[in-house]
């Protein structure tokens, strides 16, 4: 079936939701107005839908090989890739003095989830280019910048992110990887690095590698940990690609879904690379590649929920099976009222999810814009909820795609099992949710919990205002609001750790359960009383807000009953 591009939903969440305005009204980002988001929306949605989505199932179906050397990628994709490079859609949040388009990042959140949608697996390519432009810009040298910048942004050169190892996954200051200096001012790189996506291709001029190792005088842990570019081949005098560096696939990862993005082993035997920041300060220089990067990669979730919701609904509205339960009904089996409740549910979560993501976008945006310290803290603290938030419910909406094919979504023909397969891993790198979970309930509590109270602040506000016109929605938003506040103080007053990463994933689907109502509640009071907005966001209220009150009571158990549970009690 085709891929329609959501285009009118973007458009809709930026006038009535999130408040784009607010961002298009600073100095840095007033050219990108309603006539400018649109026409961007546009186009992108009809390259995604045209250009993205056909290549698809040639991803699964033929994934990426390693031969002789050379990474070999699925039918379709190179040409496809350049389409997306021509268009500028690599550079659309990139500085202007190096070819990007310098739009606010609300708009690049919003082409990247539709093109997740099209096509996930090639989606991460760009992806990953995308965040060591960003991770450039802040942090490498103005030689550098001159070098790379120009050739990422423009599509010729491809990145990639180097931090995992084999015995240094989650906790990366465990990483062997070493680095040590020559004579010209650049370094020999040592080490192995795995789960690179993307660490090859067969259609960019060049793959550039952000690697973080230890120089010889680093300390142990991640505070001895520099990072540097380390490209496939070294630029020459005039920066094209010259000489082979020393740097090799050594294999790519036989893996449960997205087969058409190649996962490598790579090996650095001596590789050249140059300093990106400060010695021993790579970890600051990689995450600001990795912030962001999660609000992507939680767009990723969407964006897979909607190409499954699409292609389940479409299923659902051509399938006749059974007796229609109702009288003016379509002889489908969207009549039977299980089929309607997962069909309603998929599109009430992404709207929720979606709303979720952008806002975070908009806080980033601000925090760009206006270097305003709550817009920085607002972003920091809704990071962690999109991402995990986001990647939640790409698995929970892929699986319900499944089921809505009942038998024809276990045949894998129908193409439905692959956004599950797909989506799976997004839960996983980037670090994982219950990581994502335990950051917000430790490091983004530091404040003492003041940019949460901030938001509830706000959630209740909204609440207050829609009480005159639709009581039987914001009353439950508002309570629901209260629980959450309690819930948050409670977590505040706990000094030990431990006793708040008990019940951190609970917390975080909690806190994003409440999010979604509000963003619902507001897209019923921008739409009206009796609109199709209105009637998802009466679904989500009653139906599935009651969830928060289960999951913020598992968040205030604490850690006892946890570990009274002995690994003996645990062992079969």
């Amino acid at each position: 079936m085709p891929f329609r591009a959501p285009v009118s939903d973007y458009q809709f969440l930026f006038e009535h939701v999130v408040d784009l305005a607010q961002v298009t009204r600073t100095e840095r980002f007033a050219e990108a107005d309603n006539d400018v988001t649109d026409a961007i929306l546009t186009e992108a949605g009809r390259m995604c839908e045209d250009i993205m989505a056909p290549v698809q199932r040639n991803g699964d179906l033929h994934p990426a090989v390693l031969e002789n050397g050379v990474v070999r990628t699925s039918p379709g994709f190179a040409d496809a890739y350049q389409k997306i490079a021509e268009g500028g859609w690599i550079g659309v949040g990139a500085d202007p003095e190096f070819g990007g388009m310098g739009l606010p990042h609300t708009i690049t959140t919003a082409v990247n989830e539709m093109m997740s949608a099209a096509c996930l697996s090639l989606q991460l390519n760009p992806l990953m280019t995308q965040g060591q432009i960003e991770a450039l810009e802040h942090h490498a040298s103005d030689d550098i910048k001159s070098v790379y910048l120009p050739k990422l942004i423009s599509g010729e050169w491809s990145g990639t992110m180097n931090l995992t190892e084999p015995a240094a996954g989650s906790d990366v200051g465990a990483l062997r990887s070493k680095a040590e200096a020559n004579d010209d001012g650049s370094y020999a790189v040592t080490g192995q690095k795995i789960f690179i996506s993307w660490g090859d291709n067969d259609f960019t001029d060049n793959v550039c590698h952000l690697v973080l190792a230890r120089l010889p005088d680093g300390k142990p842990g991640t505070k001895g940990i520099s990072l540097f570019i380390v490209p496939r081949h070294i630029p020459d005098d005039a920066g094209n690609p010259g000489v082979a560096n020393s740097l090799r696939v050594v294999s790519l990862e036989h893996k449960m879904g997205l087969h058409g993005s190649p996962t490598a082993v790579m090996e650095f035997d001596g590789a050249k690379g140059w300093l990106i920041g400060e010695p021993h300060d790579g970890m600051r220089a990689m995450f600001t590649m990795m912030n962001n990067a999660r609000l992507g990669v939680g767009c990723q979730g969407i964006g897979a929920a909607e190409g499954a919701y699409q292609y389940a609904l479409a299923y659902a509205q051509d399938r006749k099976q059974g007796r229609t339960p109702v009288g003016d009904g379509t002889g489908s089996i969207v009549d039977h009222a299980d089929v309607r409740r997962m069909l309603a549910t998929m599109k009430a979560e992404i709207f929720a999810a979606r709303a979720i993501a952008l806002s975070c976008a908009v806080a980033i945006d601000m925090s760009t814009a206006t270097d305003d310290t709550e817009a920085k803290a607002r972003a920091a603290y809704l990071t962690p909820i999109a991402k995990a938030f986001g990647t939640d419910t790409g698995i929970a909406v892929s699986e319900m795609g499944v089921q809505v094919h009942g038998g024809m979504g276990f045949i894998e023909e129908t193409g439905a099992a692959q956004y599950s397969r797909d989506v799976r891993v997004t839960a996983i790198y980037e670090g994982t949710n219950g990581i994502q979970a335990m950051d917000l309930v430790a490091r983004k509590l530091m404040d003492g919990g003041e940019a949460a109270y901030r938001l509830l602040d706000e959630i209740e506000e909204n609440a207050e205002i829609a009480r005159s016109t639709m009581p039987e929605l914001a009353e439950p938003v508002w309570e629901a609001t209260e629980t959450l506040r309690e819930t948050t103080e409670w977590l505040v007053a706990q000094k030990d750790l431990n006793e708040r990463f008990a019940g951190a994933v609970p917390f975080l689907k909690g806190f994003a359960r409440v999010l979604g109502a509000h963003f619902h509640l507001r897209a019923a009071m921008g739409e009206g009383m009796y609109g199709p907005r209105t009637k998802l966001a009466r679904f989500y209220i009653t139906r599935m807000l009651p969830e928060h009150v289960g999951l913020l009571a598992h968040a205030v158990r604490g850690a006892a009953d946890l570990y009274a549970l002995s690994e003996e009690d645990l062992s079969v």
